[in-house]
């Protein structure tokens, strides 16, 4: 089971869980040495789980902030939020943050995924998706996992522009557009690029 699909008080009870004696490894003895904690542990094991769980839940914490109200008046949420579910991807994703009318998150989208340094993104399906949320706002995101720059290509400008423009058809605003790479993040709105 993968954490998302797991309720709260799961994650919790994963988080706060003991390790079974299966996830030791090995069987401590009076007069040994000091134990050697996860040493012989398997890859992906007891700690990639309890991480796995911790950031599942932060991630739902901060969408359930950005739920509240306006998120430009958390805007710390949103980048941390970004931040956190960029990490450790080895390809780029293009998410799409849909927003209320008083611009609270409605939801929050992984719309496309691509390679190690582009992604496909077709105006369309985000216009759909606006449309099915009845949203009024939305500002989008993806990731630069290749490269550890936040520098935003010529291609990316473009295609900021052409939402921009699909979007404002169907009345509905383009926010901001962000790029995340590593714990680095671009606003395309405080560039002035929007």
């Amino acid at each position: 089971m993968t954490p998302s699909t797991l309720s709260r008080a799961e994650l919790v009870a994963e988080l706060l869980a003991p390790p079974a004696m299966a996830d030791t490894a090995q069987i401590l003895r009076v007069g040994d040495a000091e134990p050697a904690y996860g040493s012989a542990a398997p890859r992906g094991g007891l700690l990639a789980r309890k991480l796995g769980a911790a950031r599942e839940l932060l991630l739902r914490d901060l969408q359930a902030q950005m739920r509240k109200g306006p998120v430009l008046e958390s805007p710390q949420a949103i980048r941390d939020w970004l931040r956190l579910y960029c990490a450790g991807l080895e390809h780029e994703v293009f998410l799409v943050l849909y927003l209320s009318v008083n611009l609270a998150l409605i939801e929050a989208v992984q719309l496309f995924r691509g390679t190690l340094t582009q992604t496909s993104v077709y105006p369309r399906e985000l216009v759909k998706g606006a449309l099915a949320r009845n949203c009024a706002a939305l500002i989008v995101a993806h990731n630069h996992p290749g490269s550890g720059s936040v520098e935003p290509s010529r291609a990316d400008e473009h295609l900021t522009q052409s939402l921009r423009a699909a979007l404002t058809l169907v009345d509905v605003r383009l926010i901001d557009h962000f790029i995340v790479s590593g714990d680095q993040l671009l606003s395309f709105a405080e560039r002035g690029l929007l």
